[in-house]
Parts: structure tokens; sequence; C-alpha cells
């Protein structure tokens, strides 16, 4: 299981990283304003009063990339019920690490941006992509153990937990309390329906899924919240036989991998980079604060908290890992794209805003991608001193 998602996602990373590419020669070599006018193409979908106007971007933001968080929900339950978050003790280190890594980014990037509309932005540089991250500690192969693979998916997926968590609470305006009692209504009735037999159960998980979107789009919720809710809510468990939520991962990961995220990255990476326009950006103190938080904050945080609770006895490193590769699997941590770029749309209204931020992200991103594959690429394999001798008396075996 962990195996086949995380070569998924070394695949899915590499066509990740050709969408933004594409994203950027698009916004920097076609005429000025055509990128933006494009994805600013409103699209209506329905009929009457169920009608829909949204952009081309709105579609894949809140639409497209639900289906992503809902495969991302479906991981997130199957982690629970038969993965690294089952067992407390196990789960504890990456939970953990996952943890300081929101909140030191967070903060550095607050005390850079404490007041006005950039505030708005501390969720940006909180978020680890898992795409990028897991896809390249994937490229790695066998010179790296999989416990340590296993550690930063597992913080990876803490980690969108915790993005979830603060899009709900913190990006969402104006929460109307009936659609999102009717949005709760869907996703129960969803749960419900897959005691349903055949040809019937498909139609009514389609149309409570379709209707828990649609009252959480109308709700103030954002709408991508409503897929994390489903993929929650679909049957899980540890039997020898694939569950729903094991075999509609199996068949919807590659979709959002190799067609979703892309797509998201191509609507939303493109960044005016000529001279005079990216200076301006970084001398932004939200680019800066984003950059910050992504290179420094992350490895801090998340070294300062494993630390934490390696010493305090409620966590252990991984079989095979020492302190040095979790260093590493840090600074790769720090890469934040498809959520940080997501968090941008909901944090600010500002077009030079949005522009820092966006540049802080991609540049932030490369850089931590730079020294975490350096880190992995120079460091020895095992860790010494305080991590070989804490680490090997608690150690648990991770298997595949």
């Amino acid at each position: 299981m962990i195996r086949e998602f995380i070569t998924v996602e070394v695949a899915g990373a590499l066509v990740l990283l050709a969408a933004a590419i594409a994203a950027l020669a698009w916004s920097n070599a076609a005429a000025p304003g055509h990128y933006e006018a494009f994805w600013r193409q409103v699209l209506r979908l329905g009929a009457g009063a169920v009608a829909l106007e949204i952009d081309l971007r709105g579609w894949i933001n809140d639409l497209l990339m639900a289906l992503f968080f809902f495969v991302v929900g479906l991981e997130i339950k199957r982690e629970i019920v038969d993965g690294e978050l089952r067992e407390p003790r196990r789960a504890a280190l990456p939970v953990v690490a996952a943890l300081g890594g929101m909140i030191a980014p967070a903060l550095l990037y607050l005390a850079l941006n404490p007041t006005g509309p950039a505030a708005r932005g501390w969720g940006v540089p909180m978020a680890t992509d898992i795409a990028f991250a897991v896809g390249m500690l994937g490229l790695f192969g066998a010179r790296v153990p999989l416990g340590l693979k296993v550690f930063l998916l597992t913080l990876a997926i803490a980690d969108d937990i915790g993005a979830i968590a603060v899009i709900a609470v913190f990006y969402s305006d104006g929460i109307r309390a009936l659609p999102l009692v009717v949005a709760a209504a869907a996703v129960a009735a969803f749960a419900t329906s897959w005691r349903l037999p055949g040809r019937r159960r498909a139609v009514f998980l389609v149309g409570f899924a379709g209707a828990a979107w649609l009252a959480t789009h109308e709700s103030g919720v954002h709408a991508t919240i409503a897929g994390v809710a489903l993929g929650l809510a679909v049957p899980a468990g540890a039997a020898a036989e694939p569950s729903p939520a094991e075999r509609l991962s199996h068949q919807l990961h590659p979709w959002t991998s190799f067609g979703i995220v892309p797509l998201f990255a191509l609507a939303n990476a493109g960044v005016v980079v000529r001279l005079e326009g990216l200076a301006a950006s970084l001398r932004e103190p939200v680019a800066a604060g984003v950059i910050l938080g992504l290179v420094v904050g992350k490895i801090a945080g998340i070294m300062l908290a494993s630390y934490a609770a390696v010493r305090a006895g409620i966590a252990a490193l991984p079989a095979g890992v020492g302190w040095d590769r979790i260093v590493g699997a840090s600074a790769l941590a720090g890469i934040g794209f498809t959520v940080s770029l997501f968090i941008i749309e909901l944090a600010y209204s500002d077009e030079r805003l949005i522009a820092a931020a966006k540049t802080g992200v991609l540049a932030g991103s490369v850089l931590a991608a730079l020294i975490g594959g350096t880190l992995l690429t120079l460091l020895p394999q095992r860790g010494a001193g305080l991590g070989a001798e804490e680490g090997s008396t608690a150690r648990k075996r991770v298997s595949a």
C-alpha cells in the first residue's frame, strides 16, 4: 500500500512540475494579461435556481480540487483504520512533527506580517505538498530507508489534516447554518448509502456527494471540505479483502495525481517573473515571510517538535533512521506548493499580495527541495549521537 502510493506520487510530482513550468511559461510568454483573462472566463453550469456561474479557475479550485481532497480523506481514513495513524506511538513522531512544522512557519510569517491584509496569509507557509515532498524522497529509491519515506508520508498526511482544519476555520467567510446542516445530512446519507446493493448504491452515492458539495459551497465553508468529509465517510477496514476506501483510492489517486493537481497548478502557478516584477515581489514582506516559513520554519519546527517528542518518550525514530535523515526530510516538507497556492487564493484579494505570495511559494519550495535533496545526498545513511542512542531502544520496525 505504502510503496504503491509513493510510486504514484513520484510520477505525479514530475507531471506536476511540468504543469507548473507550463503555467510560468504561459504567464510570461503570452500577451500581457492573457493567462489571467483565460482563467477568469465565467462558465455557467446548471439551470434555474441551482445554476452556478464560476470562472474556470474557480471550477478547478472548488469542484475538481474537492475530488483531490476526497482522495486525501480516503488516505486519512485508511491511515487511521489500518495504517501509521492506527498505533498512537508509531504515529506520534510524524504527527507531532507536522504540528511543529505548521506552527513555526506561521509564527515566522506573522513576525514579518503582523497586521493588515498581509497577515491573513499566515496559513500559506504551513502546508507541505505531499506530491512533491514524497515524490522527491521517492526518487532516492533504496538509498533512503522505508521508515523515512513512511515518516514523511505520514507527516504530510497529518499536515493535510491541519491544513484542512485551517481552511475550514480561518478561511471560510460568512458561514450560513442551514446549508451547512444540509451538507452534514448529505454526508451522513452518503455514509449510510454504502449499505445499499449494486447500481442503486452508485446512484445514491453520486447524488448525495453532489448535494454535499453544493450545500457546502452555499454554506460559506470552502467546498473542498465536503470532499474531505465524504472521503472520511467511506468504509475502510483491515480485512484481507480491499475495502471501499482502498478500492476508491486505488482508482482515483492516479486521476488526481496526473490530472487534477497538475491542472490546478496550470491554473494557479502562473506568476510574472520579469526581472523588475520579480524583484518587486521578493521585496514584499509577504514573500519574505513565506520563504522564511517554508525554508527555516519547517526545518526548525519539525526538528524541535521531533526532538521534544523523542526526549519525552512519547515517540521514537523510525527503524534505521537517524537525526540527519530527519533533517533532510524536514527540509523536503518545506516544499509547499499545491495547498499553499490554494490558501493564497483564499487569503488575499490584493493582486500585489497574491503575486508576492506565489513568488514566495515558488522560491521557498525550490530552496527547500535543493536543501533537502542535498542533505539526503551528502549526509551518511545513519544518524549518530542523539539519534542513534535515543532511537535505538524505542524504535519499532515499519513494514510496507
